[in-house]
């Protein structure tokens, strides 16, 4: 992870805590102590943060442009800029495996995002927690489009709802498409509560789960667990992907789909 999306995912933390401790970071980015300890320099060296004994402290502006409690996640600006050609090819190979007239969840996230181009001429029933999705689709799609209820936030454009009694309770889908912050031997992982919790509940109204995860994602982050491998019934991801990430869902009974990035990078030129 790069030193400007690793302060990013701080400050966003600091505009919903009073104070961020190293420990907070390193389990939502995955970095190194020492790197996260330069982040904290950094940012109190830039004004945007304050260093206090056991971690950081918002900057008085910074603290207050608190108005929707923030996820301690990267924002959605900066992840769709990272292995785009890697994603626009999971996701097209995650489309090919829809059937139009089925019903379908696709979570929030920049690689499930990508779904949207290549959904266009096809007509399914979409449940989905993410709204520049929703909006593509409606605008640009034969699909009929669902959304759930809940709060809106703006830094990762998903609509999430704190209540396990919501509008989705009665949604019945084929299967769901998900994308995670990581991949590992316990399972799908996320790194902020709130997501996990809005995974966790869209997945019951799922038959299958398919998992959308480029390479990078096989990297330790996060550390709440949404499903483990056993649920999910195929992962789709790029040629990067290490091989002991591919033994390891071979081992947990997961189809593994290993997407031509090439070609996708070329259709997409």
């Amino acid at each position: 992870m790069h030193e400007r999306e690793r302060w990013q995912i701080i400050k966003e933390m600091l505009r919903e805590r009073a104070l961020v401790r190293i420990a907070d970071v390193l389990s939502a980015t995955g970095a190194s102590e020492a790197s996260v300890r330069r982040d904290f320099a950094k940012l109190a060296e830039i004004g945007v943060a304050i260093r206090v004994h056991g971690g950081l402290e918002a900057a008085p502006a910074l603290a207050r442009s608190r108005d929707v409690t923030p996820l301690a996640t990267r924002s959605f600006e900066v992840s769709r800029t990272l292995n785009v050609a890697a994603k626009r090819a999971i996701a097209r190979a995650a489309v090919d495996l829809c059937e139009d007239g089925e019903a379908i969840i696709i979570n929030g996230g920049t690689t499930t995002f990508e779904m949207g181009e290549f959904l266009r001429e096809r007509r399914l029933k979409v449940l989905t927690n993410s709204y520049p999705l929703a909006e593509a689709l409606i605008r640009d799609s034969k699909c009929r489009v669902a959304l759930p209820g809940g709060e809106v936030y703006r830094e990762q454009k998903l609509i999430v709802s704190p209540f396990e009694e919501d509008a989705i309770q009665h949604y019945s889908a084929t299967r769901m498409f998900m994308s995670a912050i990581a991949i590992g031997p316990l399972g799908v992982i996320e790194g902020d509560p709130l997501i996990a919790r809005a995974e966790t509940k869209l997945l019951k109204r799922a038959e299958k789960l398919i998992v959308l995860a480029d390479s990078t994602k096989f990297t330790p982050a996060g550390s709440l667990v949404v499903c483990p491998l056993s649920r999910v019934s195929t992962l789709i991801t790029d040629p990067g992907a290490p091989a002991a990430a591919l033994d390891m869902l071979r081992e947990a009974g997961v189809r593994t789909i290993i997407v031509d990035v090439g070609h996708a990078a070329t259709a997409a030129a």
